[in-house]
Order: C-alpha cells, then structure tokens, then sequence
C-alpha cells in the first residue's frame, strides 16, 4: 500500500490550493484518512481527518479556512485550503489506515507535499 499526495506549491497569502492523496496497491479497506503538516524544526501537526462516514475533525487554527474530504470509491482524501496565511507554510503530509491483502488495518504515511504561502 502506499499514499501519494500532489496538489503543493506556492501560492499568496489570501490564495487557495487543493491538495489531494491516493491510496494505491491491493487494498480491502480504508478507514480514517487524515492531513499532517510539519514546519521546519516544529513537530508534526494534526491537520484535518475524516473518517469512512464523512466525519470531520479540523485543527482550530484551520476551521472555516480548510475543508477535508474524501472519494471512497478512489481510496482518495483531499484538502482545500483557502485564505492561506504565512504561518500555513509547512510540509503536508497525508495519513491512512488501510486494510491490504491480509485484511489487517495499518497505518501509513504519504511523502509530503510542500505548501509555501509568501508574496
């Protein structure tokens, strides 16, 4: 199983991007999906994750600015982020529990995508 995001890049502040991530492999089953992001010497943060019923939990500094979402029938999770500030600046990194082949649900990371808000 492995997760790939895509939708980084740089943008101004005020502006919006769309980030998406996408389960691939033999796949049973995903559950919970979620975003992470980690600033250069800060720890890895939770961002936003939803759950298999749509089910939505957002860090404060983000709510009413991103939205969390997910195709079910794509293994795909996504995140719109708009009126992006300079503090939004950080690696995001997507997070899943999958079921494989064996049918055991296991937790795995994407690679990160950069996202840079700055004029």
């Amino acid at each position: 199983v492995q997760l790939q995001a895509s939708g980084g890049g740089l943008v101004q502040p005020g502006g919006s991007l769309r980030l998406s991530c996408a389960a691939s492999g033999v796949i049973f089953s995903v559950g919970a999906m979620g975003w992470y992001r980690q600033t250069p010497g800060g720890q890895r943060e939770l961002v936003a994750t939803i759950n298999r019923a749509g089910d939505t939990n957002y860090e404060d500094s983000v709510k009413g600015r991103f939205t969390i979402s997910r195709d079910n029938a794509k293994n795909t999770v996504y995140l719109q982020m708009g009126r992006l500030k300079r503090e939004d600046t950080a690696v995001y990194y997507c997070n899943a529990d999958v079921a494989g082949y064996d049918i055991m649900m296991n937790n795995y990371w994407g690679q990160g995508t950069v996202v840079t808000v700055s004029s």
